[in-house]
């Protein structure tokens, strides 16, 4: 069976993978789903990890089953990640082959393979109440903005205003560097940015002054530098010091850096999702509504939500004070 825009699919009697290219059809996949960039090539890349792990064993992947993914899955759980040098957890395994789950969906919905085998292996248990994001307290978020504050050199202003986003909206590091000069607005009095979150939604959050502040400082400062008015400036909002898009890596390493300057005992751990995680517990512990946050935050789920609130099994927010309050004011 052809459908049009695919690459065509057979299950030969022997063993050539995938005709057509398995490049071609895991392009094919992507382009059906609502992804953003940063989500795009995460999946590409996992299910390239899959393809080589395969072509290692002359493994068609169209024959594969179930033992194999369980094989594949208990490889993955040895396999050393290249930043912290520790094992992938759980959640990286279980992202990893949540991937591969849909790449094999696709296949069935093409009658390329007659069934999943991701959908019978033995997928790791996640705690979905913990989370390994080494998260950042309100005072260590403000050291780390004081840090950039201070900075000196030609990426300060950019840095200052990339750090303010984070903290501030507390964006994803595939939104922030996915955003356009085009992105930024106004919106019924608000400074706003629009970006496309995770699942490939389009979303828009307001800019608080300080950030809004940091920003246009940024932007003063670059179309200075390229002797243009701010709204002649084109492109991505951060960009290196060629020009070009700024990439992840780069992120970490400023937040790295800024939080070893800032003296935060575990600045080596940090990441840009610090940032969010410190985000979303600095809102719920200040009251704001757990449905607020999650839409902030792009959560379709609240429990994923709630995950990232390190400060929600603090006894000082348990229900029961606020219950016997209540009561107390009743009996007055």
């Amino acid at each position: 069976m052809s459908h049009p825009g695919f690459p065509v699919l057979s299950r030969p009697a022997a063993a050539p993978a995938l005709p057509g290219g398995p490049v071609d059809f895991t392009e094919a996949w992507l382009r059906n789903r609502r992804l953003s960039e940063h989500t795009r090539d995460a999946y590409r890349r996992d299910v390239a990890g899959w393809l080589t792990w395969c072509a290692a064993r002359d493994l068609d992947p169209l024959r594969a089953s179930f033992l194999d993914v369980n094989a594949y899955a208990r490889e993955l759980e040895t396999t050393l990640a290249a930043q912290s040098g520790r094992p992938l957890t759980p959640a990286t395994v279980a992202r990893r082959l949540s991937a591969l789950s849909s790449w094999y969906d696709f296949l069935v919905k093409l009658r390329a393979v007659e069934g999943n085998p991701v959908s019978g292996a033995d997928r790791p248990r996640i705690d979905r109440d913990h989370s390994a994001t080494v998260g950042l307290t309100p005072d260590e978020v403000d050291a780390l903005l004081a840090a950039a504050e201070a900075d000196t050199g030609p990426t300060a202003a950019r840095n200052r205003a990339a750090l303010a986003l984070l903290a501030d909206l507390g964006l994803r590091v595939g939104e922030l560097i996915s955003l356009d000069l085009t992105d930024l607005g106004a919106e019924r009095g608000h400074r706003s940015v629009r970006f496309v979150g995770k699942g490939g939604k389009v979303r828009r959050r307001a800019l608080t002054p300080g950030t809004a502040y940091a920003v246009d400082a940024y932007l003063a400062e670059r179309a200075a530098a390229q002797g243009v008015s701010v709204p002649e400036l084109t492109g991505p909002l951060l960009v290196t010091a060629t020009g070009g898009r700024l990439d992840r890596h780069s992120v970490f390493r400023m937040v790295r850096r800024l939080a070893r300057a800032a003296g935060i005992p575990a600045w080596a751990k940090l990441s840009p999702h610090s940032l969010r995680h410190a985000f979303a517990t600095t809102a719920r512990s200040e009251g704001v509504p757990l449905e607020d946050v999650q839409d902030a935050m792009g959560h379709s789920d609240p429990r994923t939500t709630r995950r990232y609130d390190r400060d929600r099994h603090n006894l000082d927010r348990d229900p029961a004070y606020v219950i016997w309050a209540a009561r107390a004011r009743r009996r007055t």
